[in-house]
């Protein structure tokens, strides 16, 4: 540990150059991550910490070592994969196409299950600001706000962004849901509930231009009462199926933002006596490994989990060899797959 006087300005240097990044970090009263930022792209932090940060650089003279710097500029061959939550088994399909090209291309994935936190999501982004990764790919509906600066390879998949400047690869939600919903008005429903995803996320708003449009077209003004917030949850879906008949809601049919709602509200449905489909008809959407083994086996909108891992991976490998490309959106086609879980309305709705 250096020595020196330390006065009510902090402590001064014994020598200059002899303080490390650490302390450097305690004496600006910021996080490690911030001050390497701050020394490698100080256009992504905030001015105010920025001069904390050179305060503290010029009071301790502190210098880079150029052998640290050089091994942060090397490639370490790892990715880091955000998902906000890893239970979810849209995302581990994902992942395994992700895994398959970055594998194929010698690079190893860190898996960055965020939770759905800001801080858990800033942590993993950190060490790809640091340098301790070589790429970024966000399954988020937002960039990392460390990332925001737009020079740094990153590439954003299932969920999209306004930015740009970022490299996108998903599927047409809109066109995708007004599908699912124009097969049950052809199978004669006219009262159709729907429970949406969280209405913060791009393609949860999306999915529901989807449904609306697909009511317009066919002459059937919505009735805002038979549409029910969910999280993508199994049990988003079941709440959202209880309200529905706790309120009287009038539907023969019902339209779920993802699969593990509509298994949800599956089951809801069952337990309270009515008959799938006989009573309603039920469509999820991505097609997860569980809904053909449901009973019935659900009808839903396939979304081409591998092939959205796969396209993302490669889109950030072209980004890393440095091939100078620009931002791109690409959008992947989705299938509606019919099984069990939909028939031809009956007489009377379910309530």
């Amino acid at each position: 540990m250096p020595t020196g006087k330390t006065t009510k300005r902090g402590v001064r240097p014994a020598s200059r150059g002899s303080y490390n990044i650490r302390e450097v970090a305690h004496a600006a009263k910021v996080s490690v991550a911030t001050v390497s930022r701050t020394l490698q792209m100080p256009d992504v932090v905030a001015p105010l910490t920025r001069s904390r940060v050179q305060a503290a650089i010029d009071r301790l003279g502190y210098t880079p070592n150029a052998q640290a710097r050089m091994l942060r500029t090397a490639r370490t061959h790892i990715v880091v994969a955000l998902v906000p939550d890893i239970a979810n088994p849209f995302f581990a399909e994902v992942i395994r196409g992700i895994e398959q090209v970055a594998h194929q291309n010698r690079y190893s994935v860190l898996l960055g299950d965020t939770q759905n936190s800001r801080i858990r999501e800033t942590a993993y982004a950190d060490l790809l600001a640091t340098k301790q990764a070589d790429g970024l790919i966000t399954l988020l509906p937002h960039i990392p706000k460390v990332c925001v600066s737009g020079t740094l390879p990153i590439v954003n998949a299932c969920e999209y962004v306004k930015d740009k400047s970022i490299t996108s690869v998903y599927v047409d939600n809109i066109a995708a849901a007004k599908e699912a919903v124009d097969y049950l008005i052809t199978l004669g429903h006219r009262e159709i509930a729907f429970i949406t995803g969280p209405m913060e996320s791009p393609i949860s708003i999306d999915r529901d231009r989807g449904y609306e449009q697909a009511l317009q077209a066919a002459g059937i003004k919505r009735d805002r009462k038979l549409t029910s917030s969910g999280d993508f949850s199994v049990e988003s879906g079941i709440r959202a199926i209880e309200t529905l008949l706790a309120q009287n809601r009038r539907f023969s049919a019902v339209f779920c933002s993802n699969d593990e709602m509509a298994i949800g509200a599956l089951q809801a449905l069952k337990s309270k006596g009515l008959k799938v489909p006989e009573q309603v008809s039920i469509i999820g959407f991505d097609d997860i490994r569980f809904a053909r083994h449901m009973d019935p086996p659900l009808t839903t909108v396939a979304q081409p989990k591998d092939e959205l891992g796969r396209e993302a991976m490669n889109l950030l490998i072209e980004i890393l060899r440095g091939d100078n490309v620009p931002a791109r959106k690409r959008i992947l086609p989705t299938q509606l797959v019919i099984r069990g879980s939909t028939a031809r309305c009956a007489n009377k709705p379910s309530r």
